[in-house]
């Protein structure tokens, strides 16, 4: 898990070296495509998922930039949630990707979120 954190962090550092542009997000087909082969054990298609779903975390992390937390911190700890997202996700439960993964990534910025606020 931290050899993925670590791999997306750069990803991360690399999406925002490049003017603030993320991959564009995958086409509902891409999408099924990629999920069934990353089911079928394609370690490379849960890269692709996750590297074309960082926008949302960017997205859900703009909610989040006001406790006080550096924004870097908070893309960590949301591409976690992601990353956990997509090694959960059932499609067979008829919630979309993106629902369900936002759903992760904010969980896991308001655990950051409570666990802060017990030292501070």
């Amino acid at each position: 898990m931290l050899a993925y954190l670590f791999h997306y962090v750069f990803a991360i550092s690399y999406v925002s070296s490049h003017q603030y542009s993320f991959p564009q997000p995958l086409t509902p087909e891409e999408e099924k495509k990629y999920l069934e082969a990353y089911a079928a054990g394609d370690q490379e298609a849960k890269n692709i998922l996750i590297e074309r779903n960082l926008r949302l975390v960017a997205h859900i992390v703009k909610k989040y930039n006001n406790v006080n937390r550096d924004t870097d911190d908070l893309i960590s700890i949301g591409t976690i949630g992601l990353i956990k997202a997509i090694s959960s996700y059932d499609a067979e439960k008829g919630v979309r990707l993106a629902t369900y993964a936002a759903r992760c990534i904010e969980n896991a910025i308001l655990t950051l979120r409570k666990h802060f606020q017990k030292f501070f």
